[in-house]
């Protein structure tokens, strides 16, 4: 059944719809995920959207695409500079992934697309608060990625903090970045359901669960994903990422399936098989454990280890037969724009 939870009353085991519907259960998996915060500033949502779903990311996607072709119908270099100019807040694998793309786009997609710009000149900054990009990786690692990405063109600046954004631009302590592109991948909040089980969260939003992924005094009821601050023996939470929400999904089916109570649970153990980032084009990083590899290596692996996670043959031969094409031609399949450019510059000069 479609429907939008705006209430859970876990004492009456019901759920409420954004309708009014309600619905009962006997056992309740909350996986709402999380969306991205912005620290009590959400005004800037409006100018700096962030990427969670992929309604977000074809936005995102649309948003630069259309830049390019709002820098082809302005009369000045230093007008169209705006438009060529990128800004990603958040220095984590969702920022150095989205700058590495959005380098690839500019410096190889659309190279020979336009007349009157030259996208090779387009300027990229990764913003991050922690020292160093990648916070989350060994440094070894992240000092690589950096590498990369200036190898590509992306101006990173770490160690500062965004004071403000606008519709003009970022303001970085005392320096002010023009551009109208800005996207947010700076921090995440869990989803406002979870406010109405009325339980302890953390900082983050995220229910405190116990070591089977049930809430508080209802076995019943299971939280998992980014919607779960779930530790493992030696007290670390565990990570956000899709592999740790994959094992907590079998998990917890295994334990209704089985109709285990609360006391003949098995405490949730996560199997970490590694995380990876790609950064463009033939270049990535990725950990095991304490193994830790890079380049080309680790972009064929992470190809690998996507393509395995993919639901069946046809889809798995149908996305190699694209990459290949991608790789060797440099070009993007999918540059859908459904809005149209004069609806963004109603006044602009047709050429």
């Amino acid at each position: 059944m479609m429907g939008f939870v705006v209430d859970i009353n876990k004492e009456k085991h019901l759920l409420t719809l954004g309708n009014g519907d309600q619905l009962g259960y006997d056992y309740l998996i909350v996986a709402a995920g999380a969306k991205h915060s912005y620290f009590g500033k959400e005004e800037w949502e409006q100018y700096a959207p962030g990427l969670k779903t992929l309604s977000d990311a074809l936005k995102i996607r649309e948003r630069i695409l259309l830049s390019f072709e709002k820098a082809e119908r302005c009369d000045s270099i230093s007008e169209a500079k705006k438009y060529l100019t990128f800004v990603i807040i958040g220095g984590g694998p969702t920022g150095v992934e989205l700058a590495g793309a959005i380098a690839e786009i500019a410096h190889e997609t659309l190279l020979r697309n336009f007349r009157r710009i030259n996208t090779k000149t387009t300027k990229i900054y990764l913003i991050e608060g922690s020292p160093h990009i990648l916070p989350v990786y060994p440094e070894k690692l992240s000092q690589r990625a950096q590498m990369y990405l200036e190898r590509f063109g992306v101006t990173i600046i770490a160690g500062k903090r965004v004071n403000n954004v606008t519709q003009n631009g970022v303001y970085i302590d005392d320096t002010f970045i023009e551009a109208t592109n800005i996207i947010w991948a700076a921090g995440n909040q869990a989803s406002s359901l979870l406010q109405t089980l009325h339980i302890p969260l953390d900082r983050q939003g995220r229910a405190i669960v116990d070591q089977d992924l049930s809430i508080p005094d209802h076995p019943e009821v299971f939280v998992i994903g980014d919607a779960a601050a779930s530790k493992d023996k030696k007290g670390n939470l565990h990570p956000g990422l899709a592999p740790v929400a994959v094992q907590q999904g079998r998990y917890v089916a295994s334990i209704i399936l089985k109709g285990l109570s609360k006391n003949q649970r098995p405490r949730f153990n996560y199997l970490d098989k590694g995380t990876m980032a790609t950064i463009g084009k033939t270049k990535a990083i990725g950990m095991f454990g304490k193994f830790q590899f890079y380049g080309f290596i680790a972009w064929l692996a992470w190809c690998f280890v996507h393509i395995m996670y993919l639901i069946d043959f046809r889809n798995r031969f149908l996305v190699i037969t694209q990459w290949l094409f991608s790789y060797f031609s440099s070009h993007r399949g999918a540059r859908l724009i459904n809005r149209s450019i004069e609806e963004e510059l109603p006044r602009a000069t047709k050429h």
